[in-house]
């Protein structure tokens, strides 16, 4: 007879763990990438092909890098939250551009705006597999070194933004290099 419940009791025990990871907020994964150096990459531009976005071109000043595509439902609710912000001056932001069509990314940012320095053209997901992401849209804060310093899973909010995402700019910019 017990052995008759030993199946029962491990199906139970995957429901209970099935249940609580449905109820976490993907967000708040955690990144191992965090406190360590950017993934070394270099990509064609989007908008041009003869020229490169690097891992380099990120150094000396305080970044955001957001993953986006223009397949991404959620990349386009956070969109005007990163005109906003590029119209303000207070940080770069840089694109990378993932698994997406190189004329579906120009028609994009054609049609919603370009708030950012340039875009890397990741069609193969490469350089999003060497920064660990699994979904668009990601957001990254790197610091003047090239620390990664925040990972962001999601759609950027105005909430995440105000109170996650620019106090740290804030902070990492008064750190001298």
């Amino acid at each position: 007879m017990t052995q008759k419940l030993i199946p029962l009791a491990i199906f139970l025990i995957l429901i209970v763990f099935l249940g609580i990871g449905l109820t976490r907020d993907p967000s708040l994964v955690p990144s191992p990438l965090i406190d360590k150096q950017l993934p070394e990459f270099s990509l064609e531009q989007v908008k041009n092909m003869d020229k490169t976005l690097s891992s380099i071109d990120l150094l000396g000043q305080v970044s955001l890098l957001n993953v986006w595509a223009s397949w991404c439902l959620a990349c386009r609710s956070e969109h005007p939250l990163f005109m906003e912000l590029a119209h303000s001056g207070l940080i770069d932001i840089y694109g990378l551009n993932y698994k997406d069509q190189r004329e579906d990314a120009l028609r994009w940012l054609d049609l919603y705006g370009d708030p950012y320095i340039t875009s890397g053209h990741d069609d193969t997901g490469k350089i999003g597999i060497e920064y660990g992401v699994y979904g668009v849209p990601e957001t990254f804060v790197i610091d003047k070194k090239g620390i990664i310093r925040y990972k962001h899973v999601g759609p950027v909010t105005d909430e995440i933004l105000e109170k996650k995402i620019l106090p740290l700019i804030e902070r990492l910019k008064a750190t001298p290099i």
